[in-house]
């Protein structure tokens, strides 16, 4: 019979080998920032940290931009893996609804599973794109897909849908506004809106010396 604490470590292993050659925005040292995050957030709610730490450390193990826009590989495998470890079919399910539910996607579409567990690991994961490490995945991201860094005639989206969301190939600068700068506003705990609130302002305060330089005025 597994421990809770096994079955972490175990999970652990089994994330961080799977992310071995993942996009560094999206690799082990990401998972790792989110579930210390999440372990932070819990502390000051009333969640199963069980439930919390074994959403945080699989909610990319299969992220669905890098599979095709497959969103039903990561909860797959999540699936497959706990069961092997005989964690139990509710927080099997529980895990794999947050993993479902945890992404972004454009900010437009209802959300279809509510928790607290759920709000502590999105709060994690969204404060992990925001700030000085949001700037850097954010045009690390924007690389990978070989994306202008901004073009001023390409005006942000705000009213994405999903499938416009995912497909989007606009310059790294709009995602700032559409998604970046959004989160403030959207998170779901007292920690994550107080951490939240000092790295919205970072960006900003990275944003006004961007468009300073573009136009050469520094």
């Amino acid at each position: 019979m597994h421990t809770s604490e096994d079955i972490i470590n175990k999970t652990m292993t089994f994330v961080k080998e799977s992310l071995n050659d993942a996009e560094g925005g999206h690799d082990w040292f990401h998972t790792l920032r989110v579930y210390n995050n999440s372990l932070l957030i819990s502390k000051n709610e009333s969640v199963d940290t069980f439930v919390v730490s074994l959403g945080a450390l699989l909610h990319d193990i299969a992220d669905s931009k890098f599979h095709n826009g497959d969103e039903t590989v990561g909860p797959r495998i999540t699936r497959e893996f706990l069961f092997k470890l005989n964690v139990d079919s509710i927080s099997i399910e529980h895990v794999v609804n947050i993993i479902e539910n945890i992404s972004f996607k454009g900010g437009n579409d209802p959300q279809k599973f509510k928790s607290a567990e759920l709000d502590v690991v999105q709060d994690a994961d969204r404060l992990d794109a925001i700030g000085a490490i949001g700037i850097a995945r954010c045009f690390n991201y924007g690389g990978f897909k070989n994306r202008e860094l901004y073009n001023p005639d390409i005006k942000p989206n705000l009213n994405m849908s999903k499938a416009e969301y995912k497909t989007s190939t606009a310059p790294t600068i709009n995602h700032f506004y559409e998604k970046l700068l959004l989160l403030k506003d959207r998170m779901n705990t007292k920690t994550g809106k107080q951490i939240a609130l000092e790295r919205h302002h970072y960006m900003q305060g990275f944003l006004d010396q961007f468009y300073a330089e573009w136009k050469g005025a520094k």
